[in-house]
């Protein structure tokens, strides 16, 4: 008996299904967290990185703008300091005469043309206009009253003065720079320069990103985006903006806030903001403010943010991927290959205890199959060894019958010859008597040839009827013949006529024994003979042909046939056309030749049977 191995399995498939399926829902919750947190890092970095790329290209467009704007700055700068100096400006504040202010007027007017200034104008110590480079236009500044400007009395004052506003008469803005004539004690004037910066901001708008500059109350003063102009970066307190409106710097601008919403610092100088332009929608934009040197401005510039933070974001987050997700499939290649393995050695282990199991069972089946079978078989040994001894009785019942059907001719054959003996000894007496040594000799011989007849016939009748079943050995097939017909020839006196024996050569042996296979050819011969009883030209035909590997004994008689139904089961024990038969003869008869290698062959119509017999040909 097969016994359980000592190792009893630590999980059935059936566990490590449900452990599998619990590990893939732990290993899709893990994945997801960290496919979201790599998504949301790679977002974050990928945000991060390119508002720190656009800050950078935004601080140098940026320190672009502003060197830019200093240059415009610089040049119409020097012009108030030159023109303070000049003597025939001097003159014309001095002398007030209409020559002198003819002259200035020429000449600041060829001074603009050469310069990037807008207007060159004189005022008086009383604020009033004398000359100007636009004498000869519609909006030319002379006889205008400029006390009220800031760049007049801080000139005045401090000696120079900057000051953006709204012109009163051009009503276009620009930056006024002036400069006093004469010492602050007795100050005979001021000269003042319009810077306007139409071109810069043109150059700016090409760049389609938004910038402006804003003074130091928070007031745009250039940008990009006309519309933005004089609009404040963050709402003004009221009394500041009550100062602004009563100063006319800004005309009678509304001062509101600028369409920039939820600001985002970065660091001081870098924010996030929403902006809506002119003709377009809320858009995300990176701010980033610069100062001005040797201003109090300040320059913002705006770089447009959203779809290149979007591009960056996205960029970064399939990045992340790339590498998450082949990371993610090898994890789950790596849980799926150790949970096969798993389920692998497991199910082996189940199949191994399953076929331990069914080999115990069968194991068991088979003893008691074996067990059976041991039986049967000596159940089947003893039934042959029963059914061996039954036929040897057969077969000696057979060969018996056979004896005792022929046991009165035989009786007649040993008759005759002893009346004959008697007679030659009656005769040898005779010629003894008479002296006649020579006639007396021969009938003694004829007596011993006549005794040895007798031995043979009871030698054949001794041999037949023996017991037994004897080996093969290389028999005479000639003396086989002529022994079954001698023992017929009794039996069947007057008919053994019809008997054509065609006798083989002397040489000529087959495998077998002597007497076995005369008790075949006696069935055969004895059954011939029987269905021709009656029949005037009945005849039976014995021919024997030799081959390359058997000897061939035909049969052949020309009697009415086998009937069909007899001839289907010829060969069966019992099955028999005579009365007396017991129809096993030809049984007999087959089994004898099969034991020595041969077979036995019939062929039966309305002419007539042929038995053919095939034997090993002796070696």
């Amino acid at each position: 008996m097969l016994q359980r191995p000592a190792g009893a399995l630590s999980s059935t498939p059936e566990q490590l299904a449900r452990r599998a399926r619990r590990a893939w829902l732990l290993f899709a919750v893990v994945a997801l967290l960290i496919v979201t947190a790599a998504l949301y890092g790679a977002g974050l970095y990928g945000r991060t990185a390119e508002i720190g790329t656009l800050a950078a290209q935004g601080r140098t467009d940026a320190n672009l703008k502003v060197a830019l704007l200093r240059a415009v700055l610089e040049s119409p700068r020097a012009l108030p300091l030159l023109l303070s100096a000049d003597q025939q400006v001097r003159d014309a504040l001095t002398q007030k005469n209409a020559a002198a202010i003819d002259v200035l007027n020429r000449k600041l007017e060829g001074l603009v043309s050469g310069t990037k200034a807008s207007v060159l104008y004189v005022i008086d110590a009383d604020g009033l206009a004398i000359a100007s480079s636009n004498w000869r236009e519609p909006i030319s500044f002379v006889g205008n009253d400029y006390r009220f400007r800031d760049y007049f009395s801080g000139a005045m004052q401090a000696g120079t003065a900057e000051y953006f506003a709204l012109g009163n008469v051009s009503k276009r803005p620009g930056l006024y720079i002036s400069r006093r004539v004469g010492d602050a004690a007795a100050p005979l004037g001021v000269v003042v320069v319009k810077m306007e910066f139409d071109q810069l901001e043109a150059d700016w708008r090409e760049a389609n990103r938004p910038a402006y500059v804003s003074d130091e109350n928070g007031v745009v003063l250039i940008t990009s985006v006309p519309s933005w102009r004089f609009m404040t970066t963050a709402p003004l307190a009221a009394p500041k903006q009550a100062a602004i409106r009563d100063s006319q710097q800004f005309g009678d601008a509304p001062l509101v806030p600028l369409p920039i919403m939820h600001p985002q610092a970065l660091s001081p100088d870098v924010s996030i903001v929403h902006a809506v332009t002119p003709g377009g929608s809320d858009a995300q934009y990176l701010s980033l403010a610069t100062p001005v040197p040797s201003t109090p401005w300040r320059l913002d510039y705006l770089i447009p943010a959203e779809a290149p933070i979007a591009a960056a974001v996205r960029e970064m987050r399939l990045l992340a991927l790339g590498v998450v997700v082949p990371l993610l499939g090898l994890a789950a290649y790596l849980l799926w290959r150790r949970q096969s393995a798993q389920m692998r050695i497991a199910a082996e282990q189940a199949a191994r205890t399953e076929l331990e199991r069914r080999v115990v069972e069968r194991t068991e089946d088979l003893s008691r199959a074996r067990d059976r079978l041991q039986a049967e078989i000596t159940g089947h040994r003893n039934t042959e060894a029963k059914l061996q001894v039954v036929q040897q009785d057969l077969v000696q019942a057979n060969r018996l019958a056979i004896l005792g059907q022929v046991a009165a001719g035989v009786a007649h054959e040993i008759n005759q010859p002893v009346a004959t003996i008697r007679a030659y000894a009656d005769n040898a007496r005779t010629f003894l008597d008479r002296k006649q040594t020579g006639p007396a000799e021969e009938n003694l011989g004829a007596i011993a040839a006549l005794t040895e007849r007798i031995g043979s016939i009871t030698e054949e009748l001794k041999a037949f009827a023996r017991k037994g079943r004897t080996a093969a050995e290389p028999v005479e097939l000639r003396g086989v013949i002529e022994g079954a017909v001698m023992l017929l020839r009794s039996r069947f006196a007057g008919r053994l006529d019809a008997l054509v024996v065609d006798l083989p050569l002397p040489s000529l042996k087959v495998m077998g024994n002597r007497v076995r296979l005369e008790q075949v050819l006696i069935n055969l011969f004895q059954n011939a003979l029987e269905a021709l009883d009656g029949r005037d030209d009945a005849h039976v035909l014995v021919s024997v042909e030799e081959t390359a590997d058997c000897v061939t004994i035909s049969v052949s008689d020309n009697g009415p046939g086998i009937p069909p139904a007899i001839l289907k089961s010829l060969f069966t024990p019992f099955n028999t056309s005579k009365e007396k038969g017991l129809g096993l003869g030809l049984v007999i008869s087959k089994d004898i030749v099969a034991d020595y290698g041969g077979r036995i062959e019939v062929s039966s119509g309305d002419s007539g049977t042929r038995f053919t017999i095939h034997l090993q040909t002796a070696a």
